[in-house]
């Protein structure tokens, strides 16, 4: 499964960087990098209030694979412009974690006033578990950093992002569950196998330290 994800993944990218050549070339070079990150961003908020509605979850997956690809294409704008920075990658992951809570918040009032109520607190655990694979990422980098000075930023950034649930599949997910109405198992699926994530990531840096 990680083959064939890597497989998408990597067309996908390739489809972005061409697309981000023509946007670069339509706009004399003079769109930055970080107004696609927070337009992507921004854009999540009535995707969030489509899935809270629990009212045109098509449209709302649609629009999440559409402005989810805004994930790829400020990266790919930023390489093609030289301007790739420290600063744009912190923007890129704090912006990311922002859309997980908007979008498990969204989740969290669908099925809060759905018939199972209680099933609101797999949308909690799902946006608290999903935190945590990042969080444990940016505290192993931190405490790598300070034992490993040699490793630049873009191989710390690189060192732990794998584990079974990553951002991308977690989306990828809630698209599939938007898609074919079933968000409270897609929701479930990801509090479980996030929390596993989390944990994979925590053995391995355990094991780097």
């Amino acid at each position: 499964m990680a083959q064939v994800f890597e497989v998408i993944r990597l067309a996908v990218r390739g489809f972005m960087r061409h697309v981000a050549r023509r946007l670069n070339r339509a706009t004399g070079g003079k769109l930055h990098p970080d107004v696609v990150t927070i337009v992507g961003c921004l854009m999540h908020i009535p995707i969030a209030l489509l899935i809270a509605a629990d009212s045109y979850l098509l449209l709302a997956a649609l629009l999440l694979i559409v402005f989810g690809l805004f994930d790829t294409l400020d990266g790919e704008l930023a390489r093609l412009q030289g301007r790739g920075s420290v600063r744009g990658m912190l923007l890129d992951a704090s912006t990311d974690r922002i859309k997980e809570v908007m979008l498990y918040t969204g989740a969290a009032y669908a099925f809060a006033l759905s018939n199972h109520p209680a099933t609101a607190a797999l949308a909690v655990a799902a946006c608290g578990a999903s935190l945590c694979v990042s969080y444990v990422k940016a505290k192993g980098e931190a405490a790598v950093a300070a034992s490993k000075k040699e490793l630049s930023h873009h191989q710390l950034n690189l060192l732990f992002k794998d584990g079974f649930l990553t951002f991308e599949l977690r989306m990828i997910v809630l698209v599939i569950g938007l898609l074919v109405n079933q968000l409270v198992i897609a929701v479930a699926f990801i509090a479980l196998f996030a929390t596993i994530t989390a944990l994979q990531r925590l053995v391995r840096i355990s094991k780097a330290l």
